[in-house]
């Protein structure tokens, strides 16, 4: 696998150029890049100047993050969204990056629907969302949350979303956290059974060891520092054939608050004890 940064690693005291050369400097092969980073760089700086550092450096955009709450919206809400959305992809189509990351809804109204409500209207929603990204080139990796409060929480839920969609530019985001989250990673068959073209991210970072229920983003752990079968799980998604980018996504408010420079070295040397 490659070795990926995600910018909600150290969101605070950083910003994308900050990113851009750390991830460059530490040897990051990939980054996927944050809509509200990238709204505040283009407000100083034009897009051709992320277009020429791409053109000058190994590093490569990998996938924008991300669109969230896509589930059940009113038109207000969804008006919003699509108009993030566009942006999304106008400014993935001139950087040349692949992927955007979409999430499902939520909130208590959401996470009440029944498994039936949930697929028809993700179906509905993802089937609209790739019809306005295809022109652009980019496709859409859906992400369940293991967390309860989602209405999509699991691996073999969003399969059967993706899968009932139908289209080569739909497939998976794969978060160890996430993953995790749902059941503490009592079922690794579920990642060998994704069709390894539906795998299009991986997500790496470990946690604290909490209770479900009490664990949360904000518990978040450098790669191999916390309780999470990271080895296991990475196996399990190698065994889908995915070769694509293992990327470190730290939400921890303790790290944001460090040098992100440490955030980005360390992140790298953990990853790569992880990938082997």
């Amino acid at each position: 696998m490659k070795l990926g940064y995600n910018e909600a690693s150290c969101k605070k005291r950083s910003d994308v150029w900050a990113d851009l050369t750390l991830c460059e400097k530490y040897g990051y092969d990939y980054i996927e890049l944050r809509l509200d980073m990238l709204k505040e760089f283009l407000k100083k700086h034009p897009l051709s100047e992320l277009q020429a550092f791409f053109a000058g450096s190994r590093l490569r955009p990998y996938a924008l993050n991300s669109i969230e709450n896509i589930n059940f919206n009113v038109s207000i809400k969804w008006d919003l969204l699509l108009d993030l959305f566009k942006f999304a992809c106008e400014t993935a189509q001139a950087i040349g990056c692949p992927y955007i990351v979409v999430v499902p809804t939520r909130g208590t109204e959401a996470n009440t629907r029944d498994e039936k409500q949930v697929l028809d209207d993700s179906v509905k929603v993802l089937t609209e969302l790739a019809d306005i990204a295809r022109p652009y080139g980019v496709k859409l990796a859906f992400e369940p949350i293991g967390d309860r409060r989602y209405c999509c929480t699991g691996i073999r839920q969003a399969l059967e979303i993706v899968n009932a969609v139908g289209r080569d530019d739909v497939g998976l985001t794969v978060d160890s956290f996430t993953f995790y989250l749902q059941d503490k990673a009592a079922n690794l068959d579920v990642l060998k059974r994704i069709p390894g073209d539906k795998l299009f991210i991986y997500h790496l970072a470990d946690c604290e060891d909490l209770p479900l229920g009490v664990l949360d983003h904000s518990h978040r752990l450098f790669p191999g520092d916390g309780c999470i079968p990271l080895k296991a799980i990475t196996d399990a998604v190698r065994a889908t054939g995915y070769d694509g980018i293992a990327s470190l996504e730290l939400f921890r408010p303790e790290y944001w608050d460090m040098d992100p420079e440490e955030i980005i070295r360390v992140g790298a040397d953990k990853c790569r004890a992880i990938l082997g």
